[in-house]
């Protein structure tokens, strides 16, 4: 195998994903701005007509994202997405070249292999993330979604891709005052750090119609 974690990070080198701690804080974001095109077509799960639009920001290699998205996440989403309560929309905020290859190859899939391939590298997450050649054990994990060495390079070799992935997370930096990861938006509400389900119910319920 000819690429390396040097090619990785050469590839993704402008992803220079350091963002200032705001001393604005923001506690909430105009809904209509936060849901307005950004520069990647949003992955959604659940209904249009939710009445609770949840928007995360997450890192790939974030420990706490894993940790959400392999504890919390299945019966958030068992209760929330599933009932059509809740729309829910994971937005890359990548920490660093690393992370925005794993997402580029999440968006190198066909929209509904999104979800999956997300899910598989949070939960795989110490097999790749933090080991000492990351791009071999992503490609392992990408072989099984249906890369092969030459659509996985080229998955990360594309700047345009790239460049779309920085976008979004200075976005998310510039407008809504996200610097760490995970970051939730609840209805346009931010919701800061590992989140537990009850902590996430306890901002959602009141949001819900009687039923």
């Amino acid at each position: 195998m000819t690429f390396s974690r040097r090619h990785l990070l050469t590839a993704l080198g402008a992803l220079m994903l350091i963002y200032p701690a705001l001393s604005a804080r923001a506690q909430s974001v105009n809904v209509a701005d936060l849901m307005a095109p950004g520069p990647l077509p949003d992955r959604v799960l659940g209904p249009e007509k939710a009445p609770v639009t949840v928007v995360e920001y997450a890192s790939m290699t974030c420990s706490h994202c894993a940790r959400f998205h392999t504890t919390v996440y299945p019966d958030f989403k068992k209760k929330y997405i599933d009932t059509g309560k809740v729309r829910f929309i994971l937005r890359e905020f990548p920490l660093d070249p690393i992370a925005a290859g794993a997402f580029a190859l999440a968006r190198c899939l066909p929209a509904d292999k999104y979800y999956p391939m997300v899910e598989v590298l949070f939960e795989q997450q110490k097999n790749w993330a933090f080991v000492p050649d990351p791009p071999k054990a992503l490609l392992a994990i990408a072989k099984q979604a249906g890369f092969t060495e030459q659509s996985f390079e080229a998955c990360l070799t594309d700047q345009k891709l790239s460049q779309a992935i920085e976008d979004t997370a200075r976005r998310a930096n510039e407008k809504f005052a996200v610097s760490g990861t995970p970051t939730f938006f609840i209805n346009g509400q931010m919701l800061r750090g590992e989140p537990t389900l009850e902590a996430m119910s306890k901002v959602i319920d009141p949001m819900l119609k009687p039923e």
